[in-house]
Formats: C-alpha cells, structure tokens, sequence
C-alpha cells in the first residue's frame, strides 16, 4: 500500500490540532472601557479566556477593560467584525459567577419598583445633591437678572416721569 507524502502530513496537522474551548453563548448587559470613554455593550458569548461582544466603541489592538457587576475583566481585542468584537483576556474569568450575575438587582432590564440601586463601589455622599446645588445656583443667578431688570426699569421710568412730574408739582404750589 503507498501513502501519499500530503495525506501523512494532513493527518500530522490533524492530530496536533488542539481543540478550542466551549464558549458559552448568553446575552448579559455589561459596561465597556476604551480610554477614558463609557459604553454600553453586551456580551455574546464568554469562556474562561475570551469574550465575545457587541459594541461600537473597541477599537482593533487595544486593551479594554469590561465590567459585569462587581467583576472586572481587562483584555485585548484580538479581531472586530463589524459590531461584533472578540476579546482575550490574560487572566482566567470566572464564568460561572459572571453568569450567575444575570439575576442581580443592578442589571435588571425592567421597570423596579422605585428604590434606587447604588452600582459603585463607594457610593457618594447623602449630603451632596450636585442637581440640587445646580438648581440653588440657577434659582439665585434668575433672581440676580430679574432684580437687576427690576432695578434698572424703576431707574428709567423715574427718570422719564421726574421732569413732567416736577413742572405739575411747581403749576400746582404756584
């Protein structure tokens, strides 16, 4: 029986051939990092090494940093499709505890029932209001015009009334 030289080679290839990992295929809300720029994106399909997403703003060869709750995963963008973006990551993800975010309060999709879920890690203080301490400035820099518009019409109508007022005030002592 004769072997072709191409046929050994092929089955050499095939059996160093390492089969890739499965991937998981989900549709999680997370928030991307690129920069200094915030986005919304949403994961597709994720394993232990890479992610793949849906997101406008990565940009081909650059470092990304992914948020899912309170995991964060930096990776390399490795190919872009369009919108569809494969990421790497040097570090292994937990898979199972990113999955499991799916039910958590701060993701949830739907209309909550009024009570406020604080996502950072620190939250910020009680006291300061920046909406409340614009609108206090706002209010004050309002009044300031419309006193000053205020002001400035007395001025001007007393200055047109002083003279015709005067020679009615002299016509009548006199």
């Amino acid at each position: 029986m004769v072997t072709s030289p191409f046929i050994m080679r092929a089955a050499n290839i095939k059996s160093d051939h390492r089969s890739r990992e499965l991937r998981r295929r989900v549709v999680l809300p997370a928030r991307i990092r690129t920069g200094a720029q915030w986005s919304d994106t949403c994961i597709l399909n994720i394993s232990s090494r890479g992610l793949l997403i849906h997101s406008a703003r990565a940009v081909e060869g650059s470092m990304v940093e992914l948020r899912r709750g309170d995991h964060v995963i930096v990776a390399r963008v490795m190919w872009r499709d369009g919108a569809r973006v494969g990421l790497r990551s040097d570090e292994r993800l937990p898979v199972e505890e990113i999955l499991s975010l799916s039910g958590s309060k701060a993701l949830q999709l739907v209309a909550s029932d009024g009570t406020r879920i604080e996502r950072r890690r620190r939250p910020r203080p009680k006291s300061y209001d920046a909406r409340l301490c614009g609108r206090a400035w706002e209010f004050l820099g309002v009044a300031t015009i419309v006193l000053g518009l205020a002001l400035s019409s007395w001025i001007m109508v007393e200055t047109a009334f002083a003279k015709p007022l005067a020679l009615i005030g002299a016509a009548l002592a006199g």
